[in-house]
């Protein structure tokens, strides 16, 4: 009996750059199977050279219904933070709650709606954001263990502020319409740490945990950073590291925090 758990790898880097709408250089698809090797993939129709975050969210609810119709369960990881430290839910009196999060932060943070970018809510053209700030001193459990920069670190180089601030609601997007159609993708860990069997995930990816072991091969630093998350769960399925990795060894208090602060795959 094979122990790999999914069939499909798709690693994206993100981007929080401009709008929902527009084409990002810096936001890259790549995508494997168990036996394919890892290849980009391109917007479709030959609209744009390059992915927009609604163009990505929309491939990817196509990618979740085939996985279902084929019970070709595919796990997708995206270079972004899914949560945020809990001195924000403290601070702003959110329960410790991941689902209610996400509703409370598109309240505020609308990144998915149309012309609106993160910079125009920082600025307050739009949006609510100034009622849902975070100081660059909050770093959850796991940027902490791994060396990640803070989730509100705006504008400075290896950030991932803005691209946290703008995915977050495309995640919250891409559950309600799983669950209208009658399938929950398994958001880890906040689904809880262990996947059920067949179903696809989604999880949160740090590509500096690996990048360094490949050489980059004329890709630029985005595609082989995505290069390198589609890589890597390929072939930790492959070997069961990543059955491994689905259940670092955290203590209790750990893992009660991680279930709404949310945990990076592959971080022990």
């Amino acid at each position: 009996m094979s122990q790999q758990l999914f069939k499909r790898y798709i690693g994206i880097d993100y981007s929080g750059a401009q709008t929902a709408e527009a084409g990002l250089k810096g936001l890259r698809v790549y995508v494997a199977d168990r036996e394919s090797p890892v290849t980009e993939v391109l917007p479709p129709g030959g609209s744009s050279r390059y992915w927009s975050r609604r163009g990505v969210a929309a491939w990817l609810v196509e990618q979740l219904d085939l996985a279902r119709s084929k019970q070709s369960p595919v796990i997708i990881g995206i270079d972004h933070g899914f949560s945020f430290p809990r001195q924000y839910f403290e601070t702003h009196g959110l329960a410790p709650d991941w689902p209610a999060f996400l509703e409370d932060f598109q309240h505020h943070w609308p990144t998915d709606e149309p012309e609106t970018s993160v910079d125009s809510i920082r600025r307050g053209e739009r949006g609510q954001g100034a009622l849902r700030m975070g100081s660059s001193r909050w770093r959850r459990i796991c940027e902490q263990r791994v060396g990640a920069k803070s989730v509100f670190h705006f504008d400075v180089p290896g950030s991932v502020a803005k691209s946290t601030h703008a995915g977050l609601p495309w995640l919250r997007l891409l559950r309600l319409l799983r669950q209208k159609c009658g399938e929950q993708i398994h958001c880890w860990p906040f689904d809880g740490w262990e996947p059920e069997a067949g179903r696809s995930l989604v999880a949160e990816i740090y590509p500096s945990l690996w990048s360094r072991n490949y050489a980059p091969a004329g890709r630029t630093p985005d595609q082989h950073d995505a290069w390198v998350v589609a890589t890597w769960l390929q072939q930790a399925d492959l070997t069961g590291e990543l059955r491994g990795c689905l259940q670092p060894a955290l203590s209790d208090e750990e893992r009660q925090f991680a279930s709404y602060e949310g945990w990076i795959l592959g971080v022990r």
